[in-house]
């Protein structure tokens, strides 16, 4: 693999977590550097290797960070619910790991907690999200990660045939190398894709490869009308979601569902464009 030289044999240091000004906290592990703001619905606002930024820093609304939501999104539609995604979250330190709790919300009675942590063995860092049933009564819901990036020239991919994809034809997945991959490109339309992976999702942007490790679901197992993988490409030139769900699970009142993904950020100096060689350095990672 092609690499940044400045981020290599980084990962030997140990963990660090640093309380910044106000409500925002880093967590470092060398050169790798991952941002959250409790006081912004806990809120991942950069995630960096040495200076080098993967996530959208746009200041517009709704276009910067990685947030958290529960699926299916028709229980709330537009826009997101406060206490998950603006409101601020408590903070604890346990064991190494920064925990993250909101407020309940009072539509949907649901309480959201992020724990932050790194595994330097694996170098990953390690997001758990949970979802509490604070209401009295049996619920149905799925987790679901939504992470903002910039829309220049990158390059999203993951493993499902390009004929799964739906709707079909409405972004140019092209089927190489056994993945389906998606050149960034930009329309006066906004446009979002849902697809049965297995397990991943990747995007390369410039001299950084983020991948994103998750549960690999059944065709049954997400909500209603949802997937494990969706891909959301806003107007313009603007920001790309790339959104990972869990499966959609029944919860008593007071019972609560955990589900984790691993980000691993790896330079790369690669040709922006679909290879068997950027396929087996992400399968390198996740295996």
């Amino acid at each position: 693999m092609a690499v940044v030289m400045g981020c290599v044999g980084v990962h030997a240091d140990e963990p660090v977590i640093r309380n910044l000004e106000e409500s925002k906290y880093c967590m470092e592990m060398g050169d790798f550097s991952m941002v959250i703001d409790a006081g912004k619905g806990g809120k991942i606002l950069s995630f960096k290797c040495q200076d080098m930024e993967v996530i959208s820093q746009s200041p517009m609304r709704e276009t910067f960070g990685s947030t958290f939501w529960t699926s299916p999104q028709k229980e709330w539609n537009w826009p997101p619910v406060q206490e998950y995604d603006k409101m601020p979250y408590a903070v604890e330190e346990k064991e190494g790991a920064l925990v993250m709790t909101s407020q309940v919300s009072e539509r949907l009675k649901y309480r959201i907690r992020k724990s932050f942590a790194t595994d330097k063995k694996d170098h990953a860092f390690v997001i758990t999200y949970s979802i509490i049933n604070e209401s009295d009564t049996t619920r149905r819901v799925a987790p679901w990660e939504i992470t903002r990036v910039p829309n220049e020239e990158g390059l999203i991919f993951f493993d499902a045939p390009v004929e799964g994809i739906t709707p079909a034809g409405l972004m140019a997945f092209e089927a190489e190398h056994g993945a389906s991959w998606y050149r960034s490109d930009a329309t006066e339309s906004n446009r979002k894709i849902n697809a049965d992976g297995r397990g991943w999702l990747a995007y390369k942007n410039k001299n950084l490869l983020l991948v994103k490790k998750f549960q690999d679901l059944k065709p049954s197992e997400p909500a209603p009308n949802e997937a494990e993988i969706q891909v959301y490409v806003n107007r313009g030139k603007t920001y790309i979601e790339l959104e990972s769900q869990g499966a959609y699970t029944e919860l008593k009142p007071h019972e609560s569902l955990s589900w984790t993904v691993r980000w691993y950020l790896l330079p790369d100096s690669s040709p922006v464009e679909p290879s068997e060689q950027l396929l087996q350095n992400v399968k390198k990672v996740i295996e």
